[in-house]
């Protein structure tokens, strides 16, 4: 066990209530007659030592770990694997529990924790297959210096798991041993290099665009589809790099060069694509349970950074901001930390800060002693579904049968018997129709006409994706974290494979940069094929002719205009450009807002200042407002209440601030604009169920109760609805339509309340009554009342029992909600789902300024905070400033260091 040497000091500020709270909370966990002492004595032995000394035996030296108020740790050590070793250690001392749920998660090995439920999670991913080829990397790919690196960490995750039971670990496994006898397993080198896969497939691209626009062609003509799928407005929305991918090192390719122009609609399925709805159908549904612990994967996961130039700052010197959007998540998806080595030398190169995941060693995002980095999602196609002509034999290509390569996956459940699945995979990948039963049928209801005559018992529908490749990826985190030019910087990047990234850059000489890097495929021209559809896997030329060069990949280094903003926009003007990236990008409301506010700063010599950077982060203007809110105002509105209503948005500045009443309003108006358009025409596989039917009387009042709330007959449903997302996509269908007014969009057939609409000026006159109807029943009738903040909450959910476990439980480990602003598409992209709410699904899940060359005034936030422990002090304790839009000084130097530190930790040989 460690041993402590120095007592660390009394901490009694609220640990009086805290203990108290947890007394009578654990006792209903552990059950009558101990629990009270079982409660306390589990939770306050899950915390970690954070003073004082502990002897570790993989130790060479001693290591000291600083932390500040907010838990944050800087280690020091005098050489690379004590470095390692201790941020093993101290991660583990904070996130284990969440770094052995993910790496059983990346494993399919979720039941063996959480019991049967689980097994449908498990056998998918077991047939993606992640901790195989996370396997095969380290096996055969990575490098003897980073494999180094993963042992080190593995002996320090392993020093902290020594001699402990799995309730001195974390209080959820003492919870789990009341259902199971589940016991923790060593940390191995592969567990951390699984994790990116999942990061890979949370980022994967347009898989699910794909399937949607497969299922479409059952009710929706090609001109419909197109009309959902517009092209990226590149008049209005400027790309990152504005003059092809130039390579201004080397000049080895013409940036003038032109791309084939196909119009984005043309798939490789044929009339094979259309005969497989069910089978997509099937697909998507598993595709939006699995795994649903990262979260959800939509148009609006994406990121913020960009770059300013020296020559446009207060300082001098380039200024860096990043804020990726992922899923909330409690404890945040990052961790913060710096990782000094005491002297740097050619032995002990690194001196680096910033974010990096439980579990993975190095720095994912951050800086060091000379550069600065930051990533966004690039969205690059990386997926492609291939429909399988299968048979009882193998699948065809070419006319000719092929067998699978199968394996057998035993999964063990907790509680229960082990269960045997079998992978089968084509030449392409896994056979993912093989985990759904109703995928199971595939051939018997596939009317393929002449596409495949001979098919055999029918088709599948497999995954090529490159993540499902051995890479490099772990291998760019080190070289990224000791970089020191923007040649090395590039050098990293080149290694960066899965998922591919928008990698912005600057240094403390005061150049900026930026480096598309990523795996990413070149698909046959030969058909027109552009992998926005699946592709007959029967026929070879469909497959993938190699990969894009990463020298021909588009990068940018110190750029006239001054700047670089990644928002998730497209990459490159595809005119411009020699190769195919994507053909669904985001649609770039963020990133030209971005553009924008950064011009209008820098206007007649302004500079900007790192506070602006943080404005900016904060920026809530919705796009979509300034196109529909002027044709809301002019309708004419003869119901006094939905008129009450429209008045809410004379004036609005189009800002989402969480008191503003003409923020819910619009919003509202917006969701049931696309409810009304698009929702019901869409086919009945995308449809999500409706919402209870509030009762509306002809007169336009709805029954209330003794507070004045509507009273809403919850007992009968509305009908299905297909609702959008609401997305800039979405700007971009409506944008055009806006200008059409009787557009065949606009046409609805009526319900048993309201008249058809023919019209647009109609549509959106019903749009703004169910939108008044809809927020008096969740916000009362006195609109004066009415806040976006209150509709658009967030809640942080621990990600296993704060989902799936008892009521009462979720309610200990859970924190919230936090009424927000911002919105979809905004630069605060608190993200919400038409199709589902107004809650917070995606959020900015950290956010960062960093002032580059003069450090320790660069600043930072996480989104909730160091710790997973439950009711420890520093689990959510960011969380109000990151509402706030809040930023913490982020120590960097020595001294800063030690200035800020609250607590010092050595760690022994």
């Amino acid at each position: 066990m460690p041993s402590n040497t120095t007592a660390p000091p009394a901490k009694k500020k609220g640990r009086r209530a805290r203990l108290i709270v947890l007394v009578l909370v654990l006792a209903l966990v552990a059950g009558v007659g101990y629990g009270a002492y079982w409660g306390v004595s589990t939770v306050r032995g899950s915390f970690p030592q954070t003073t004082g000394t502990i002897r570790i035996d993989a130790l060479t030296g001693p290591v000291e770990v600083k932390r500040d108020a907010h838990g944050v740790p800087q280690i020091y050590a005098d050489n690379e694997a004590d470095l390692f070793r201790a941020q093993g250690y101290v991660q583990a001392q904070d996130r284990f529990y969440e770094m052995d749920v993910r790496r059983h998660m990346t494993a399919g090995r979720l039941s063996e924790m959480f019991g049967k439920s689980q097994v449908g999670t498990d056998a998918f991913l077991r047939t993606l297959g992640w901790r195989r080829v996370a396997q095969q990397e380290y096996d055969k790919v990575l490098s003897a210096e980073t494999k180094k690196n993963l042992q080190a960490y593995a002996e320090g995750v392993n020093a902290y798991l020594k001699d402990r039971d799995p309730s001195d670990i974390s209080v959820e496994y003492a919870a789990l041993a009341f259902s199971n006898d589940y016991a923790i397993e060593p940390w191995t080198p592969v567990d951390s290099v699984a994790w990116l896969k999942a990061m890979a497939w949370d980022l994967r691209g347009n898989m699910q665009d794909e399937i949607d626009r497969s299922l479409m062609t059952s009710r929706l003509t090609s001109a419909q589809i197109k009309d959902l799928y517009p092209g990226y407005p590149y008049e209005l929305h400027q790309p990152i790099v504005d003059k092809g991918a130039v390579d201004k090192i080397t000049g080895k390719f013409d940036p003038a060069a032109e791309a084939e122009d196909t119009d984005g609609t043309t798939g490789g399925g044929g009339d094979a694509a259309q005969g497989v709805q069910s089978q997509l159908a099937a697909l998507s549904d598993t595709l939006d349970e699995i795994p649903a612990l990262l979260g959800p994967n939509g148009n609006g996961i994406g990121s913020n950074s960009w770059v300013v130039s020296g020559r446009y700052t207060t300082s001098g010197k380039p200024l860096l901001a990043n804020d990726p959007h992922l899923a909330p998540m409690l404890p945040s998806l990052w961790y913060q930390m710096g990782l000094h080595c005491r002297t740097v030398s050619a032995t002990c190169r690194y001196d680096v800060a910033g974010y990096t995941f439980s579990g993975t060693p190095g720095v994912i995002i951050g800086h060091n002693d000379s550069i600065a980095w930051g990533f966004t999602n690039l969205g690059a196609d990386v997926t492609d579904l291939y429909l399988e002509k299968i048979g009882t034999d193998g699948y065809v290509v070419d006319g000719k049968v092929k067998p699978f390569t199968t394996r057998e996956e035993t999964i063990k459940v907790a509680g229960g018997g082990n269960r045997t699945i079998t992978v089968r995979a084509t030449e392409h990948g896994p056979l993912l129709s093989d985990r759904s039963t109703e995928l199971e049928k595939v051939g018997q209801k596939a009317p393929v006409g002449n596409a495949a005559p001979d098919r055999g018992t029918g088709y599948g529908v497999s995954l090529r994706w490159t993540a499902l490749q051995p890479g490099k990826s772990m291998d760019a985190v080190f070289e990224l974290n000791r970089a020191k030019d923007f040649k090395s910087f590039r050098a990293a990047a080149k290694n960066f494979e899965v998922p591919s990234q928008n990698l912005i850059y600057a240094d403390t000489a005061g150049h900026i940069g930026y480096q598309a890097p990523g795996k990413i495929p070149v698909r046959t021209k030969a058909k027109g094929y552009d992998g926005t559809l699946p592709a007959p896997g029967w026929d070879s030329s469909y497959d993938w002719k190699g990969y894009i060069p990463f020298d021909e990949l588009p990068y940018e280094y110190d750029p006239e205009r001054g700047y670089i903003v990644t928002a998730n926009q497209a990459v490159v003007d595809e005119k411009k450009y020699p190769h195919l990236l994507t053909r669904d990008w985001g649609y770039g409301s963020r990133s030209q807002r971005i553009h924008d506010l950064i011009e209008s700063k820098t206007k007649d010599g302004g500079k900007i200042s790192p506070d602006d950077m943080r404005t900016m982060q904060m920026d809530n203007r919705s796009e979509i407002a300034t196109l529909l809110n002027p044709l809301l105002l002019k309708i004419d509105i003869a119901d006094p209440q939905v008129r009450e209503a429209q008045k809410l948005l004379e004036g609005w500045d189009y800002t989402q601030e969480p008191d503003s009443a003409a923020a819910a309003y619009f919003n509202a108006v917006w969701r049931n604009v696309l409810k009304l358009a698009f929702g019901e025409k869409l086919p009945k596989e995308l449809r999500v169920k409706g919402e209870c039917i509030t009762v509306r009387l002809a007169d336009s009042t709805a029954p209330v109760d003794e507070q004045n709330k509507p009273v809403r007959e919850c007992g009968e449903r509305a009908p299905d609805s297909a609702q959008p997302d609401g997305g800039d996509r979405w700007y971009e269908v409506v944008r055009p339509l806006l200008k059409q007014e009787k557009n065949e969009w606009w046409k609805t057939p009526g319900d048993r309340l309201n008249a058809p609409t023919e019209t647009r000026d109609q549509l959106l006159a019903q749009a703004m009554k169910d939108a008044r109807w809809e927020l008096t029943a969740k916000l009362g009738k006195d609109v004066s009342t009415w806040s976006w903040g209150r509709l658009h909450q967030l809640t942080l959910e621990n990600q296993t029992l704060g989902t799936a476990g008892p009521g009462f439980v979720q309610s200990l480990l859970n924190r919230g909600p936090w009424n927000l602003g911002g919105g979809e598409a905004a630069v605060n992209a608190t993200g919400w789902n038409a199709a589902g709410g107004y809650e917070v699904i995606w959020v900015p899940s950290m956010r960062m300024v960093v002032n580059v060359g003069d450090w320790d005034r660069s600043r930072w936030i996480n989104l909730s905070g160091a710790s997973g422990h439950a009711f420890h002090s520093n689990y959510t304790d960011q969380t109000e400033l990151w509402a706030k839009g809040e930023l913490l000084d982020w120590a960097y130097g020595k001294a800063a260091v030690e200035a800020a530190t609250r607590e010092t930790l050595t760690l022994q040989p």
